[in-house]
């Protein structure tokens, strides 16, 4: 239980017997281990972009270490797992400005933090601080960027960047969120930039059955609980 904390903002979730904070910044944390999950930050997106030639705002990098550090403010965790595409591309690190790369080092002072090997950063993270991994088991929970269907009891994993549209009296809302059942857990994606995968598309289809899965989804003022069966397709 988080003490001092306003519970519309944040639901409880047990996945494999591990009771887990799904909080509305879009970071799960973990009260027994004092520890911070998050997923997709793809930091230097907007760069990477320019790099090609479509120019995007350059702010990406600083709003997601925003929403970072929000989590690290309210939970203090002692530890920080990020779940792979942390960085947009293999490069991504190389362009951290001046300013964020300061950032980046503040929320990681005194925190063990271990960056999970992406698809868009497989390689060993170069010049920011951390420990990398493929992937992390810690008690009943394993750690990875890419969910499977034939995935540990436990799976907490990213990649997919799940959304939810969910009907409402006159239209529709679809917002980012966590998508779980008591076995496992996709996290929706932390990076400003990330965009998102309906729940209802054929790759969660592998890993839910369609009709006892539920999502926690993030609106504007709280995380709200809706079972998966009220999620509409895009």
């Amino acid at each position: 239980m988080i003490a001092a904390r306003r519970l519309q903002s944040c639901e409880e979730i047990e996945v494999a017997g591990a009771a887990l904070v799904a909080d509305i910044a879009g970071g799960l944390y973990w009260p027994q281990e004092r520890l911070l999950v998050v997923a997709d930050l793809h930091l230097e997106k907007g760069s990477s972009f320019a790099g090609r030639g479509s120019l995007l705002p350059p702010y990406d990098t600083a709003a997601t270490l925003a929403r970072l550090h929000r989590l690290i403010e309210t939970y203090a965790p002692t530890g920080v797992i990020a779940l792979g595409d942390s960085f947009h591309d293999r490069r991504g690190a190389g362009r951290l400005g001046d300013r964020d790369r300061t950032y980046l080092s503040a929320l990681q002072r005194g925190r063990d933090w271990i960056w999970i090997a992406g698809n868009h950063d497989p390689a060993p993270i170069g010049g920011v601080a951390g420990t990398a991994a493929a992937a992390l088991a810690i008690g009943p929970l394993a750690f990875r960027h890419r969910p499977e269907p034939d995935g540990p009891e436990g799976e907490i994993a990213g990649h997919l960047h799940p959304v939810a549209r969910v009907g409402l009296s006159g239209g529709s809302v679809r917002g980012r969120c966590f998508v779980h059942d008591a076995r496992r857990m996709v996290m929706p994606a932390l990076g400003a930039y990330a965009g998102g995968l309906n729940v209802r598309d054929r790759a969660f289809a592998r890993l839910f059955d369609q009709r006892a899965f539920s999502v926690h989804v993030i609106g504007q003022s709280r995380v709200y609980r809706i079972d998966g069966g009220y999620c509409l397709p895009d």
